[in-house]
């Protein structure tokens, strides 16, 4: 079964014992624990025997994986605007952003962003140009 044999290494260490004094205490072979730190993984009987020879709980020594970190790809899509509008003045018809975004969701992107780098340039005119999507998605390991 698997084990935290970084738990083990760390009270070890904490205890001034070495792999073979540990063995001793817990009355196991030398490479049993040798095997045991660098496996991760003990019989019962010896993760009671460690348990109990660094005087801890059983249910202590339980392996817990960690959960990997999650990755991400990102992409940008320019969607044009060809109208564009006067902001406040002028209401142009928009692109059909919902069947561009259903498109990329169908791909597995999610929409993180859409943002109007043309409106900033022109803030006086408060005129829009192209919208700028970014999505992203996990990266599947």
């Amino acid at each position: 079964m698997k084990v935290n044999a970084d738990l083990i290494i760390e009270l070890r260490q904490k205890q001034c014992w070495s792999q073979d004094e540990l063995a001793i205490a817990a009355g196991l072979n030398l490479r049993t624990i040798q095997r045991i730190e660098k496996e991760y993984t003990a019989s019962l009987q010896s993760k009671k025997a460690i348990a109990s020879a660094l005087n801890i709980n059983f249910a202590d020594l339980e392996y817990e994986e960690t959960p990997m970190k999650k990755q991400y790809e990102y992409k940008t899509l320019e969607i044009e605007n060809n109208e564009g509008f006067l902001a406040g003045f002028k209401k142009a018809k928009l692109p059909d952003l919902q069947s561009i975004l259903n498109q990329e969701g169908q791909d597995g992107w999610l929409l993180v962003q859409i943002l109007t780098p043309e409106l900033a340039q022109n803030a006086l005119v408060g005129k829009t140009g192209n919208l700028l999507a970014i999505f992203q998605r996990e990266i599947a390991h």
